[in-house]
């Protein structure tokens, strides 16, 4: 059964020896309702070294990043091997295949989407976005890195700034974490 509650955007940005994550703050029930409008969905993790957005399905956004966490404890922070490893359970997991979740995920040197399909992608420009306004976060990141000189973490939340004017998925109440 598909959930009931999600929409959201992440966007990620690597500039600068600085990574930031930015996220919206919305919750959308059946595609047509506001749920909610100041969920937290970047948060820090694992002794605060690594930060995490998450869209989808709330409840599988939540198991998506708990289980990424439990990675990170098993491999000492490990980014890459705790996302990889985390992708190779969800694919042995019959149950776990079906989550509608990715993440953003970020420690200081690296940049990563995993999805809940397994799948775990570094971005070749430096920038990422997933969720409903995803596509309009990533292009304004994109423009931002290409004719500015902000930082990452400004480049981030303009991004989510802007995908919140264009996407009724996508608000203004924007969290950005950097590390």
């Amino acid at each position: 059964m598909e959930s009931l509650f999600k929409a959201t955007t992440i966007c990620g940005v690597k500039r600068n020896g600085k990574i930031a994550i930015a996220g919206d703050g919305q919750v959308t029930m059946q595609e047509s309702v506001i749920f909610k409008g100041t969920a937290k969905k970047v948060r820090r993790i694992y002794n605060d070294t690594v930060v995490i957005g998450f869209a989808g399905g709330v409840a599988d956004a939540f198991s998506l990043s708990e289980r990424f966490e439990a990675m990170l404890n098993k491999f000492s922070g490990n980014l890459m091997r705790s996302a990889v490893e985390l992708a190779k359970t969800w694919r042995e997991d019959k149950a776990a295949r079906k989550l509608e979740a990715m993440m953003i995920v970020a420690d200081k040197n690296q940049l990563l989407i995993v999805s809940g399909m397994g799948d775990v992608l570094e971005p070749d420009d430096d920038v990422c976005a997933i969720g409903s306004g995803g596509n309009f976060a990533l292009a304004s990141a994109k423009a931002l890195m290409e004719n500015t000189k902000l930082s990452a973490k400004d480049i981030a939340y303009k991004a989510l700034k802007i995908a919140s004017d264009i996407c009724v998925f996508t608000n203004n109440n924007i969290v950005v974490e950097e590390v």
